[in-house]
């Protein structure tokens, strides 16, 4: 028997982060049945690979803006007497939707479901859903690097160390996928994934790095990963960097190999915070908390939403302003109202109904805004550019100049490495909305 795990191509080109999911499912895979061929397909890095394959089963990692990719995916598949399965986030927010284009899906976490999955396919019995449950982490396999292979290679892999989100921001459907409650793995099982990754940088791809009230455990992990001789990214909120454990937190995830922290900056404004729900994530005093990181030596990147319907045309322009005042890397989205999330119940009554999942991917307008000035299309043009404004060749250079000396070269590498990448996928993504700005239209008035 062989298995094929596939993820779909991303909406704007391939990034050099290999999805975890890949060999993350093919260590659970040669776990459940040694005896199983498998093979990694990341689309994105090699385009062609689906059109060759040959396999008996395929898994598709699917999320929100990658869903209608994975479904033409598996078309093709089906018709030629593959098996597939579908599972991710998207699967399991939309079960039902997933399934009229596959042959079962995995809802929620794989590990609890995942041998009977393979089980079942091998005796001709394969069900059409399977629940997975949020089990404890003391017992997951370090992912099969090595075998992911493609036209491009991927430089970073991402390991986690905790899943479940206390946080209840209204845009995020984490929370719902891996639950409110902090699920931590064993120091050593991370310790011995990090050692394993081929290569001298990783992700860690947790929610948060540091959780509020978990700061001890953080500095625990930060300390036994200092003799890993790598170096490392990750996702952080700006709460703990202010609190009394804060300088002894960011000692250690410097010490550690911390270069950088993607910080969800969410909102421009506060308003906006406090209609995502945000405030406890961000903190109290988010400028001061950004400033505190730099003069730890760790680089900072911002990921807020634009274009909500409690945003203003001038939350547009002051998002550069603050990438300028700050000192750092700023990247937007316009808001997007997942499957599945308290916004999308919110947005319900003003969506933009005739828009596929491919267009859920940060670059479209999707709701009706209350503002008159706020049109659609007047939306998706200043998205543009203040995107590329901020990923503009000269403002990629000023920044790397303004990264902390203390992480020099390494994170100044980095920050061209993580920006040259987005801003190459961010040119795509504005020449194809320029080809399809009418036919976008014609959607969204029901044509």
């Amino acid at each position: 028997m062989k298995l094929c795990i596939i993820f779909p191509p991303l909406p704007f080109g391939w990034t050099p982060v290999a999805p975890p999911s890949l060999e993350y499912l093919a260590a659970l895979t040669r776990r459940a049945d040694p005896d199983i061929e498998i093979e990694l397909i990341s689309a994105s890095a090699d385009p062609d690979a689906i059109d060759r394959l040959e396999c008996d089963l395929a898994a598709i990692s699917i999320l929100t803006p990658t869903a209608v990719g994975g479904y033409r995916i598996a078309e093709k598949l089906r018709a030629r007497g593959i098996k597939v399965v579908f599972g991710n986030m998207h699967a399991s927010a939309m079960p039902e939707e997933a399934k009229a284009h596959g042959d079962a899906v995995v809802i929620g976490e794989a590990e609890s479901v995942w041998p009977q999955v393979l089980k079942d396919f091998r005796s001709g019995r394969l069900q059409p859903f399977y629940y997975g449950q949020q089990i404890e982490l003391d017992d997951l396999p370090t992912p099969l690097y090595g075998l992911l292979k493609g036209k491009r290679k991927h430089q970073f892999r991402i390991v986690n160390t905790s899943r479940g989100c206390p946080f209840n921001c209204t845009f995020c459907s984490v929370k719902k996928f891996w639950g409110p409650r902090i699920r931590l793995r064993p120091i050593e099982h991370v310790v011995r994934d990090v050692a394993a990754i081929p290569g001298k940088m990783y992700i860690n791809g947790d929610e948060n790095i540091w959780w509020t009230g978990k700061a001890d455990r953080a500095i625990d992990l930060f300390r036994e990963l200092r003799g890993s001789g790598k170096r490392w990214m990750g996702f952080g909120s700006l709460g703990p960097v202010l609190s009394p454990v804060g300088p002894r937190l960011l000692k250690a995830a410097r010490e550690s190999g911390l270069l950088s922290v993607w910080v969800g900056w969410e909102s421009i404004s506060d308003e906006g915070l406090r209609e995502f729900g945000a405030q406890g994530k961000i903190g109290g005093d988010r400028e001061r908390a950004v400033k505190t990181l730099r003069d730890h030596g760790i680089d900072v990147s911002l990921f807020y939403m634009l274009g909500s319907r409690h945003d203003s045309l001038d939350d547009f322009r002051r998002s550069i302003e603050i990438a300028d005042r700050l000192g750092v890397s700023m990247h937007p989205s316009l808001a997007v109202p997942y499957p599945g999330t308290k916004l999308r119940e919110e947005y319900e009554p003003y969506l933009y109904r005739d828009l596929d999942w491919e267009y859920y991917n940060g670059a479209y307008a999707l709701f009706e805004h209350p503002d008159p000035a706020m049109t659609p299309e007047i939306r998706e043009e200043l998205f543009f550019e203040t995107s590329l404004e901020l990923l503009s060749l000269r403002r990629v250079l000023w920044h790397m100049k303004n990264v902390p000396l203390r992480s020099f070269p390494h994170a100044h590498i980095l920050s061209l490495m993580s920006q040259i990448p987005v801003r190459h996928g961010m040119k795509i993504a504005y020449e194809k909305w320029k080809a399809e700005r009418q036919l976008v239209a014609q959607k969204r008035n029901g044509q």
